[in-house]
């Protein structure tokens, strides 16, 4: 492979005492021209080895069969009319229909299609006022974590002029004539997407007026680093604001709408624990807490008397994690992961046990929310050879009847979906879960996929998806433990792999690595490890501290440069999983596996495909960017070490259908090419 030249520049950091040469800070400034040659050079040597592959192009036909097929998600009902967004196979945005009725008409509502021509804008429903007169809805554009917020009268489908700009990570909670929402400060120019995000704030937005006019509702002036969410309980009573220092734990504060001019309560303090409030009854809060319960529990907090030694136990901590609450039709319903699989129970709206609900079977599940008057709520069941399917679940009956199942046009029950346990380097039993023909052969030869994340509390459990089965068609295994770091577990299993127990999460994988090769599912020379964002860390300590272990690596939007993280938009909210290097105690434990600076000169790593996109601004492309140029200037041996980096694209949400099957067609490529696999197609 013949790279381009990538100058090293003299830059040096002093880390309390320790110097670290920092020799592509250059790549940082992604706006500069120098940066956008050096993609456009990168690209072009990632795009002629990619096209030399042989059978890349038939694998971009296969999978657009694949991916050729309806789907629909996330039905919400305002009133008497029902939203969802449904694609009917390759459109690059899913549309937002909607129907007046369940039987009704059904009309496309907003298309994002018609925004973009590269299909680059996608949408996202922020929810409906308390009369169903208007829905708002948030567009982002290029993958970008920015957004504008737009309002659309739901009867006539009239767009209004109302704009609401400078927003991420908010919803809109509707109250009277307006709604809550959270935005940041105008970014500086030349710095959008990579400028420190800081004084996250909650403002009120009434219909017809200018952003201008929106009332300040909620600013920490003394710290801008919190942010801040909001939403109205259902009777309109309080308005619940979470406060967060970083990813793990909050602040709970409640003010009450009822008064003019009220002050927020403090009802939660620090950020070491996790509390929603699932519903307000009579001047009392069900709160979903960890507090006392790492697997959590649910509680009654009276905000007359709300001393922890006060709470009433609705629902207890068990040896599950219950790991959401929500309520719809008088009812709440719990959900647990049983081993990283869904189960639901039905209670009363004291706590009594009521039913469990019966599934398709082991998998996910998303839904059981929607208000006390409802009947019937929605939910969808998806698992690894399961296409997600929507169901509309009778409260009082408990019956469950299909509203929307995909109609595949392959047969995905030729598959077979198990769990298996392993022990990791300290002896702990991970899970993982496999997925593969049902008439595989242990004999090492398999092409593997090892799929992981571990961390943020984030849950890998069951889900479908049309691309593995490119894997799958072709004699190869899908491979996902539920690593520490995760919270499939509970809060013990969270923290133990995070901050100073972060080594844990990559000798979990490892050991997962180690376990698929002495049960024979598949050698080194065929197996690969892939993971995004925080699990693009995973992949890049891993191939670091066992490179011989892997044929093959795709850290995607990584959190490569663990020094650094923290200075750019929404970083410095991961030091409370990771820890900072401007405190010595986590320089020294973040220096050991930070990918970027573990690379040594001299080595033959896994043949690499860093993959980012040009408008990341939550894991900025830096990161991929330095650690692909010191990846080439250390490696050794004929491996080929390559950056993908998308055009328009950011770190995965909203990306278009054209965007996902090419990118995901040259992994797929990249992957059987680099592990000397046969390829049917």
């Amino acid at each position: 492979m013949k790279y381009p030249v990538t100058k090293r520049g003299e830059t040096v950091d002093n880390y309390h005492g320790t110097k670290i040469a920092d020799p592509y800070r250059w790549l940082e400034d992604d706006t500069a021209p120098e940066v956008e040659a050096w993609v456009k050079a990168q690209n072009a040597v990632t795009r002629e080895y990619l096209s030399k592959i042989p059978y890349r192009d038939k694998i971009v036909d296969r999978y657009s069969e694949l991916f050729d097929f309806t789907k629909m998600y996330s039905p919400l009902k305002a009133g008497d009319y029902y939203f969802y967004y449904k694609n009917e196979g390759l459109q690059n945005q899913a549309i937002i229909y909607q129907k007046k009725g369940k039987n009704g008409e059904e009309k496309v509502f907003i298309d994002p299609n018609k925004l973009s021509a590269q299909g680059t804008v996608a949408i996202t429903i922020l929810g409906c006022s308390k009369d169903h007169k208007y829905l708002a809805y948030a567009q982002s554009k290029a993958g970008s974590d920015w957004q504008e917020i737009h309002v659309m009268e739901i009867e006539s489908g009239k767009k209004l002029p109302d704009v609401i700009e400078w927003v991420k990570f908010s919803g809109a909670s509707w109250y009277k004539n307006g709604f809550f929402y959270s935005r940041f400060p105008p970014a500086k120019d030349g710095e959008e997407l990579s400028g420190k995000n800081v004084y996250h704030s909650v403002y009120y937005h009434q219909l017809g007026d200018d952003q201008i006019k929106d009332k300040l509702i909620y600013k920490n002036e003394e710290q801008g680093e919190p942010n801040h969410y909001c939403s109205v309980t259902e009777d309109d009573r309080y308005l619940i604001m979470y406060a967060a220092l970083g990813t793990h734990g909050y602040e709970l504060f409640y003010k009450d709408l009822s008064e003019l001019n009220s002050s927020f309560i403090k009802l939660f303090s620090g950020y070491e624990h996790k509390n929603n409030v699932v519903l307000h009854a009579n001047g009392k809060l069900l709160v979903h807490t960890d507090v006392d319960a790492p697997k959590y529990r649910l509680v009654e907090i009276d905000l007359t008397n709300p001393a922890p030694e006060n709470w009433k136990e609705i629902i207890p901590e068990s040896t599950h994690l219950l790991q959401s609450v929500t309520k719809g039709g008088g009812k709440l319903f719990a959900e647990y992961l049983q081993n990283a699989t869904s189960r639901i129970f039905q209670y009363d709206s004291n706590g009594h046990f009521e039913k469990e609900v019966t599934l398709p079977g082991l998998g996910s599940v998303i839904g059981f929310s929607g208000k006390a008057k409802d009947k019937e709520i929605f939910y969808s069941f998806t698992s690894f050879v399961y296409p997600g399917s929507i169901f509309l679940y009778n409260v009082e009956t408990g019956a469950s009847k299909p509203f929307f199942e995909m109609d595949l046009t392959f047969d995905s029950t030729q598959f077979v979906e198990k769990q298996v346990f392993y022990k990791s380097k300290d002896g702990t039993e991970v899970s993982m879960f496999l997925v593969h023909q049902k008439d595989l052969i242990l004999d090492g030869n398999n092409p593997t996929f090892l799929y992981g994340y571990g961390g943020f509390n984030v849950n890998l459990t069951p889900s479908f998806s049309a691309s593995r089965f490119v894997l799958l068609e072709n004699g190869g295994v899908y491979a996902m433990p539920n690593l520490r770091g995760g919270g499939e577990y509970g809060e013990d299993w969270h923290q133990g792999g995070m901050l100073h127990n972060k080594q844990n999460v990559f000798d979990d994988f490892i050991a997962a690595a180690e376990f698929l090769i002495e049960k024979k599912y598949t050698q080194s020379s065929k197996l690969a490890i892939a993971g995004g964002s925080n699990g693009g860390l995973l992949v890049g300590a891993c191939m670091t501290q066992r490179p011989n272990l892997f044929a093959v690596a795709f850290p995607a939007v990584g959190v490569l440069d663990m020094l650094r993280y923290h200075k750019f938009t929404i970083g410095y909210a991961w030091a409370v999983e990771y820890g900072s290097s401007d405190e010595l105690e986590h320089f020294d434990n973040l220096i050991k596996y930070s990918p970027l600076h573990n690379l040594k000169e001299g080595v033959t790593y896994p043949s690499t495909m860093v993959t980012t996109g040009d408008h990341d601004d939550r894991v900025v492309p830096a990161h991929s960017f330095k650690f692909a140029a010191e990846l080439q200037h250390t490696h050794e041996g004929d491996n080929p070490v390559l950056i993908r980096i998308a055009t328009n694209a950011g770190h995965g949400a909203g990306k278009p259908t054209s965007k996902i099957i090419e990118e995901q067609a040259d992994q797929w490529a990249f992957f059987f090419y680099n592990t000397n696999s046969t390829v049917k197609y």
